[in-house]
């Protein structure tokens, strides 16, 4: 306990460039060590052996692993975060927003995170693990882009309103994690995940449970609707 006070104590503001290129080098190697080892292989000594530094300059920035290790993962959840909203096509039907929001998951955990996405499956969603508690507020923010289209889908009359937003999104994450846990906890297995078809799919069943009830037939009425006023423009002119 003494020694961890110490080095909090000690730890300096990164007030410098070379300050700050030193955090993002500890944070880059952190993300690769923590990505092949998961959370309890992982050593601070390893990330300070493959920088070149000394132990006791990784801690100058972080108080420990743990530390260390929420600050990678919240700095991997921000990327995915803004990837999604940066490329969220908001002017197209609310399905094909869902859509997008399922696939980029799929692609960037798969393809991109596959070692990070099994160290949140495995340490992160359990009170009994070390990171647990810590991951709470990354998850919230993880999943602030999802809570936005469904409560956008519900104040236009798309979603369904019976059920609470918490509910709507486990029925949308439940799936995709299931999906990726099949990968992650059997690496060598060899299976590969077509992404395109895994995301249409899934989309396909969320959407038919997702659905106001009355949403399709309203959606209906108003093309015939729409339809019926460029009949009569087209006649009028």
């Amino acid at each position: 306990m003494a020694a961890a006070g110490a080095r909090a104590a000690g730890r300096r503001s990164p007030a410098s460039a070379k300050s700050e290129q030193r955090i993002r080098d500890i944070l880059r190697v952190g993300r690769e060590v923590f990505a092949e080892k998961g959370y309890e292989r992982a050593t601070t000594t390893e990330i300070a052996q493959r920088l070149g530094i000394s132990e006791a300059t990784v801690f100058t920035y972080f108080r420990g692993k743990r530390e260390l290790c929420v600050r990678v993962i919240g700095d991997w959840y921000d990327e995915i975060i803004a990837t999604t909203e940066q490329g969220m096509p908001r002017g197209q039907p609310l399905r094909e927003q869902l859509h997008y929001l399922v696939r980029t998951h799929l692609r960037l955990f798969l393809i991109q995170g596959t070692g990070l996405c099994a160290l949140v499956l495995s340490e992160g969603r359990s009170k009994g693990q070390a990171l647990g508690e810590s991951f709470l507020p990354l998850q919230r923010r993880y999943t602030a882009p999802l809570m936005d289209l469904l409560s956008r889908g519900q104040a236009s009359g798309e979603i369904r309103r019976d059920m609470p937003l918490r509910l709507l999104r486990s029925l949308v994450l439940g799936p995709m994690e299931h999906i990726l846990w099949e990968v992650v906890a059997a690496p060598t297995s060899g299976r590969v995940v077509d992404i395109d078809a895994a995301a249409e799919q899934l989309v396909t069943l969320l959407w038919s449970a997702l659905q106001a009830p009355e949403a399709e037939l309203a959606a209906l009425r108003r093309l015939r609707a729409d339809l019926s006023t460029a009949l009569q423009r087209s006649q009028a002119a």
